[in-house]
């Protein structure tokens, strides 16, 4: 080790929810650790989401009446991805997820519970995404931040990782960081935990792993361009799913800002160019990107009505595009037509047979299901939104531990990897990702790899996760 300026026990690369959330769990377990994050302040990808984590048997979902296990969420992972993802990593997820949460509501005071705003849907066939009402992402991370500097925790800002420097055997001896100044600092560590972003904003690697996503907008952070990713490849590391991402189909033009789930899921319509529906809004909240870069020039309008803006109106996004008056709005189907440049007749007819199929007198022309929702009625409001590409889902193979695995199933000795690092469960493509799964994943690796590589270092076993 003498070739390192010094070293620490445990070393996070990545200071978002799971490098965060990882190192609350090294230093929980009396283990020295340090973080380092290449953005000069708290934010990155988990400052740009809501804020969401989905979790299985909490006690908030109990105390909503809502009943809710991991076997389910297993269950709802595989059904999702057409059973085309890592069944280890999807139990690993769905039995340590409610576990992950309430640790952190109980030792560390994140005051998260179940979103009630956000009913079963999109894959997910029981309520289960938890957040902090009224707070984003980028509240979260400000927040996990505050935690480790309780705990003591250093975190060295505007740090990027550069080289990882391992032994023949692939055990990891420690890392290069490139410093503000440019300066190269070597610091040993006894294990290291790769928790950075994506690839999302790497156009080469995108090109190559994610050839689909080249008609979309990129609308996540732009410091994830694989770094880790293919810092723990050059070891030996295998990748899983690199195909896979999150699509969106609700980014508001030219505010840039999304538009929440729960406006379809209130009733909401979406519309092409013309004012034509064409797809089920309830589907495929990812996947319905595709649908809609296939439409004339890959516009789309959100159609909804006052009642669900008022309903969602806390929901942060539709709040800030409340206070833009980004919506367009009218009294008639006729004169919102007008206004976003749609033909009267498609756009009043998708509305009128939307109505229809609320009201249960013919069936939904696209096969939705309007139980315990109306279509939007008068007055109206209509958002311009297209397609973007906001994370990737595919990385570094885990197991159980969080754990990074060589192409033969073997452990690389001593290297975890979580959130966008690492493989998650959504399958090959978009249309698996179920919905705060990247957050999910995150949080729960980055609290399962703080323990393990905590323990490694210290000598122990860690015999609590389950799998």
């Amino acid at each position: 080790m003498s070739d390192f300026d010094w070293t620490v026990p445990v070393l996070v690369a990545g200071a978002g929810a799971c490098g965060s959330v990882a190192a609350l769990a090294a230093a929980d377990a009396g283990v020295g650790v340090l973080v380092v994050e290449r953005d000069d302040r708290p934010g990155g990808s988990t400052g740009m989401s809501q804020g969401l984590v989905c979790a299985a048997g909490t006690r908030s979902q109990a105390a909503h009446g809502v009943a809710d296990d991991a076997a389910t969420f297993f269950d709802d992972i595989m059904a999702k991805a057409r059973g085309k993802t890592d069944p280890v990593i999807a139990r690993t997820l769905a039995i340590n997820s409610a576990p992950a949460l309430e640790w952190l509501i109980d030792r560390h005071a994140l005051p998260w519970e179940l979103e009630t705003r956000f009913r079963a849907s999109y894959g997910n066939t029981r309520p289960r995404l938890h957040g902090w009402p009224g707070h984003s992402g980028l509240d979260m991370v400000q927040l996990l931040h505050a935690r480790m500097a309780d705990a003591g925790v250093d975190v060295l800002f505007d740090t990027r990782l550069v080289e990882i420097v391992a032994d023949a055997d692939g055990r990891v001896r420690g890392v290069a960081l490139e410093r503000p100044d440019g300066a190269i600092e070597r610091v040993g560590c006894e294990t290291l935990i790769l928790a950075c972003g994506g690839y999302g904003a790497n156009r080469a690697m995108t090109d190559r792993y994610a050839p689909e996503t080249r008609a979309l907008r990129y609308n996540g952070h732009e410091g994830s361009e694989g770094d880790a990713i293919t810092l723990g490849e050059k070891l030996g590391a295998a990748l899983g799913d690199m195909g896979s991402y999150q699509g969106y189909a609700m980014l508001t033009d030219p505010q840039g800002i999304s538009v929440p789930p729960p406006v379809l899921l209130e009733g909401g319509l979406i519309v092409n160019a013309h004012g034509a529906r064409f797809t089920d809004e309830t589907a495929d909240i990812a996947g319905m990107v595709h649908p809609l870069t296939e439409q004339p020039d890959g516009i789309g309008w959100v159609i909804y009505d006052a009642a669900i803006e008022q309903r969602c109106a806390a929901i942060p996004e539709l709040a800030t595009l409340i206070e833009l008056h980004a919506a367009k709005s009218a009294d008639t189907p006729e004169a919102l037509a007008a206004l976003i440049g749609a033909d009267p007749s498609m756009l009043t007819d998708a509305i009128k047979r939307a109505q229809g199929a609320g009201a249960g007198s013919a069936p939904d022309p696209l096969g939705r299901d309007w139980t315990g929702t109306q279509p939007p009625s008068a007055p109206f409001r209509a958002l311009r939104v297209i397609g973007a590409l906001y994370h990737t889902q595919g990385g570094l193979q885990v197991d159980a531990e969080a754990r990074v695995l060589r192409p033969d199933g073997s452990r690389l000795p001593n290297l975890f990897a979580g959130g966008g690092s690492a493989r998650s469960v959504s399958g090959p493509s978009s249309w698996g990702y179920l919905p705060a799964m990247g957050l999910t994943t995150a949080v729960t690796l980055g609290w399962i790899s703080g323990r393990a590589a905590a323990a490694l270092a210290a000598g122990r076993t860690e015999q609590s996760v389950e799998s």
